[in-house]
């Protein structure tokens, strides 16, 4: 569903503070797959889903979705297969329009403009219904504005808007890291299930290994713009948290320092 062949990026390029980001990244996920991704600052991760959507230039390299080479694709177009969540929850909303509104403007992408004007009883009908499998009382908000939300709310509100459209590819960038522990474990519990309803191909990023062992069916280390493992099956399945951080620090010669790590 995604492959990368010789992927590189490079911030700054012939100047002092030239940073190769990416080198020659490459990367295969099937139909279906949830890979996790990990690595300390500064290692790709950001770099590697912004390529892939295509808000960064690369160096060299190829990207396909699908089958389709979407190297050269504008961005724009590419938002219309790959839905992606950030790290901070008022990305990918709305504040001024209501939840309906904001689904309304999700579930019409890629979709062919009409002249009609106002969302129908029936697409109203499926916004309550896959709200209502959220679980945490947004069917019943649908005509509140998405600015008094609270973050879990909105973040969980976002992921719902990436894939009322099922996507082919689906992006989340540290999509839990801005909210507490327990919002957070709820958010990943809707997460898993939409994933795994939809059968979404999936990436992503965490500072939280033992989520990054928990959640998906492989794991990709990266480290200074290199892949330094990608684990799955019972390989992954025998991974500890204290073999993956020794993975880290013997294949990298650094270390996994960020205290969100050890959460």
């Amino acid at each position: 569903m995604l492959r990368l062949e010789n992927l590189s990026v490079t911030f700054n390029a012939n100047t002092v503070n030239e940073r190769k980001a990416l080198k020659n990244i490459n990367l295969k996920l099937d139909s279906g797959d949830f890979v996790t991704v990990i690595g300390s600052n500064g290692s790709g991760k950001s770099t590697l889903m912004n390529a892939v959507c295509g808000s960064c230039n690369i160096d060299s390299g190829k990207i396909f979705v699908g089958g389709k080479n979407i190297t050269y694709a504008k961005e724009h177009r590419r938002a219309r297969y790959i839905g992606r969540l950030f790290q901070d929850p008022l990305k990918g909303t709305a504040p001024n329009m209501t939840i309906e509104e904001n689904l309304g403007l999700a579930y019409s992408r890629g979709k062919k403009r009409s002249l009609s004007i106002g969302i129908s009883n029936r697409d109203l009908k499926l916004f309550r219904e896959k709200l209502a499998e959220l679980d945490i009382g947004l069917e019943d908000r649908m005509k509140t504005p998405v600015g008094l939300l609270s973050g879990g709310q909105r973040q969980a509100l976002t992921l719902l808007m990436a894939t009322i459209v099922t996507p082919k590819l689906l992006l989340l960038d540290e999509h839990t890291a801005a909210l507490d522990p327990v919002t957070a474990d709820k958010v990943m519990s809707i997460t898993e299930k939409i994933v795994k309803d939809n059968n979404i191909t999936t990436l992503m990023i965490t500072h939280n290994v033992s989520n990054a062992l928990e959640y998906g069916n492989k794991t990709l280390v990266l480290s200074q713009g290199n892949i330094l493992a990608y684990i799955e099956g019972e390989e992954r399945a025998n991974m500890s948290l204290s073999k993956i951080m020794e993975l880290y620090a013997d294949s990298s010669g650094d270390t996994l320092t960020d205290k969100m790590l050890f959460q």
